[in-house]
């Protein structure tokens, strides 16, 4: 009986490790840059300006980036393309954008080419099913601007926008890019729930704390909302605590989840 036991025990502890390491992974590095690991062990990277002001720790960290299979970009100014040429040099990541946005960071920003094939590429309406399945990412739009700057010119970057990554076996993640609140926020759940959503407070340049909770408010996420966007540089004032007293005073039931820079959370 006690052998009977104590299989059934151990069993039991596989499982429970088993599901723990099946969780999806969410890695905030500042800004808006995120890394998403599946729960098959796929990586998708979001605006990965690894290296921003608010990352004190942002050379280790590109150093240590070591596997990438996807990296999506929302538009096109340095401050989202970031560090994704060098990442993707280093680990063959390929890249995800709209057609606009990402011939002109391959022709402007050297990013390769091959990387950037026509199955990865789409427009705002329009899903992709990527990395065999395990990842589905949906063109949202935004209210932003985008240019891609190479030396003191620009090139036009198309239209900006924001992604909602689907994870297979794994939460629903919309990452609002740089954007105003606008009311067709609202019909993102009507085609997929949102889990989680990550979105701009900072102000000046995209919607502050106030203007986010109402966009939370529209979106519905049913899991939280993750701050992000917000003092890298003192023009950014939005602050987290603004967004949960705004989220409150909206009876948005959704928690806001303020993550640090550099954490990773189970999803």
């Amino acid at each position: 009986m006690k052998t009977l036991l104590q299989s059934v025990s151990f069993c039991a502890a596989l499982l429970i490790a088993g599901s723990a390491a099946a969780q999806s992974k969410l890695t905030w590095y500042g800004h808006a840059a995120f890394k998403i690991e599946t729960p098959a062990g796929k990586v998708v990277l979001l605006d990965p300006w690894i290296k921003n002001p608010a990352n004190k720790n942002g050379e280790a960290d590109l150093a240590t980036i070591e596997k990438a299979d996807l990296i999506l970009i929302t538009h096109g100014h340095n401050d989202h393309i970031g560090d994704a040429v060098a990442i993707a040099q280093k680990t063959g990541a390929q890249l995800v954008a709209t057609f606009d946005l990402g011939k002109a960071i391959t022709q402007y920003q050297n990013f390769p080419e091959a990387q950037f094939p026509r199955d990865n590429t789409g427009n705002f309406g329009g899903e992709l099913s990527l990395l065999a399945g395990e990842v589905k990412v949906a063109f949202i739009p935004a209210v932003h601007s985008s240019a891609v700057a190479y030396g003191k010119e620009i090139a036009p970057g198309g239209s900006p926008g924001g992604f909602l990554v689907s994870v297979k076996g794994g939460p629903s993640i919309y990452h609002t890019g740089d954007t105003d609140v606008f009311t067709d926020m609202a019909l993102i759940k009507n085609f997929r729930p949102v889990d989680v959503m990550l979105t701009t407070i900072g102000d000046k340049f995209t919607m502050g704390p106030a203007r986010a909770a109402v966009a939370a408010s529209l979106v519905q996420p049913k899991k939280m909302v993750i701050p992000m966007h917000f003092g890298t540089y003192p023009v950014l004032h939005g602050k987290p605590e603004e967004l949960a007293a705004e989220l409150k005073a909206r009876k948005v039931k959704t928690p806001m989840r303020e993550m640090q820079v550099g954490e990773t959370i189970n999803l």
